[in-house]
């Protein structure tokens, strides 16, 4: 890792942010405008309760999409009763829709599922736009050269009643990734691998552009989930440049400009990309090179290790704080010092949510599972990330490849990522999961969460145990 020298131009996130800049404010903040407005059951409902009260309208229904994606079941042939504890918030979001002709997708819709899924995959978010979303994992569509925006309940009433934002005016970061990476190492691997690097506060108050030849090489899915955990590094957002993969991947989606304007839209999407001689108050690089499928022991994301690792000694570290913190986080976790991360027996393995329920992430944990069985004891859940996503899946037989290895398939929402539906950890029951984070808590009440690929959850599922998915696939 290493810094470089700062230059003179303006960053891919300065020329995206400046072009929706509509003034400038006190307290370095800006007033900007909203291309489009995703909404979910759990942060929209006081938001809309807010313009009720205030008699206020939705200044543009035609920006905004609601779904239904957090609280949701996610059983077969699931509805809006199958959860009773999500039914209230379900039918505001459908009633509050309705009312203001906004599109809605519900759970028996063909287009339902996560909103960082949904976003890209429908052409919803598209290059050079900005995108808010009440969900700070909104940041997943900067993998196509968007600027997605997490907000709060008050900020996407805002949002409603004006297509605007006031937001602090972030500061640009480029992290590069250099070298070549090793087989069995995916976008999940590289960006937990960048967080166990830089720590989860390097990037609070910048925007991040990845950028380098590892990044380039990535395919949109897998960019997809490097700027979804833009998040875990402490940043607003995260934004890779496009290029004529994220075109190819954009063509003929619903939301997204075809025919002559198409060709229009792409050939302002070339000029998405920073100066040679941009300014970033932060830039560094790192050598993915030796870089190994990487596995969370802690419970924060940067408490993270090398499969073929070992989990630290807090007697070992010289910094008390984080001495105390690796203690704490080993003793909720219930692992010794000291011993490898591989081998940690697991209780569940949990594949999908908005970092890693793509097509291409239950592709390559199929891979790991044709053919081979669960562990006993284990339960094995995969979660589609969109009802899209489960329809594609099915017709090239993935659900037969899980289903016949013992896994779950369930259909599409938020799922064991959040402990907010019906899907949660028993207490001190082990979790090895795709989702991006692992706090105390998160996954219910005592749940101890590690996180993961989709081919090293798979492996896991299969073995009964954290394990290097190169050795099961041999």
């Amino acid at each position: 890792m290493h810094a470089r020298a700062h230059g003179g131009g303006r960053s891919l996130f300065e020329k995206i942010w400046d072009k929706h800049r509509i003034r400038e404010l006190p307290g370095n903040r800006d007033l900007v405008f909203v291309d489009r407005h995703i909404v979910q059951e759990t942060t929209s409902a006081l938001a809309f309760d807010g313009l009720s009260r205030a008699g206020r309208p939705v200044a543009r229904p035609e920006l905004t999409f609601a779904v239904q994606d957090h609280i949701v079941s996610t059983a077969p042939d699931r509805d809006e009763d199958t959860n009773p504890g999500g039914r209230e918030l379900m039918r505001a979001i459908r009633s509050n829709a309705l009312a203001r002709g906004i599109r809605h997708w519900g759970v028996e819709h063909p287009r339902q599922g996560i909103v960082h899924v949904i976003g890209p995959e429908l052409g919803i978010a598209l290059p050079g736009t900005i995108l808010a979303c009440g969900d700070s994992h909104t940041a997943t569509v900067g993998g196509i050269g968007a600027l997605g925006i997490g907000v709060g309940t008050s900020e996407t009433e805002h949002v409603l009643a004006t297509q605007t934002l006031v937001l602090p005016r972030p500061k640009p970061m480029r992290v590069s990734f250099e070298g070549t990476i090793r087989p069995g190492v995916t976008a999940k691997d590289l960006i937990l691998f960048a967080i166990g690097r830089l720590g989860i506060d390097a990037g609070r108050s910048h925007a991040i552009e990845y950028a380098g030849p590892v990044i380039r090489a990535l395919p949109v899915e897998g960019r997809l989930t490097i700027c979804n955990m833009s998040i875990e590094l402490g940043a607003r957002l995260g934004v890779i440049a496009p290029d004529d993969a994220t075109f190819a991947y954009l063509a003929g989606r619903p939301y997204a400009p075809a025919g002559a304007d198409w060709e229009r839209a792409v050939a302002a999407w070339r000029d998405l990309s920073s100066d040679a001689d941009a300014a970033f108050a932060r830039d560094v690089a790192l050598d993915c090179s030796a870089a190994a499928p990487q596995v969370t022991w802690g419970t924060t994301q940067d408490q993270v290790v090398a499969i073929d690792g070992r989990v630290p000694d807090p007697d070992g570290m010289l910094d008390p704080e984080r001495r105390r913190l690796a203690a704490a986080a080993l003793a909720y976790m219930d692992i010794p010092p000291g011993r490898p991360i591989e081998g940690i027996g697991i209780d569940i393995a949990f594949i999908g949510s908005c970092t890693n329920g793509r097509l291409s992430d239950l592709r390559a944990a199929a891979e790991v599972a044709k053919g081979r069985r669960v562990a006993p004891g284990v339960r094995a859940l995969v979660v589609p990330g969109s009802t899209t996503v489960r329809r594609e899946a099915e017709a090239e037989g993935l659900d037969r490849v899980f289903t016949e290895a013992g896994f779950e398939w369930r259909s599409a929402g938020c799922s064991m990522c959040v402990s907010i539906n019906e899907d949660v950890v028993p207490p001190g029951a082990r979790c090895i999961a795709t989702s991006n984070r692992n706090f105390e808590n998160r996954q219910g009440p005592g749940s101890r969460t590690h996180l993961a690929s989709p081919a090293m959850v798979a492996a896991a599922a299969i073995t009964g145990a954290i394990a290097d998915v190169r050795k099961v696939l041999g």
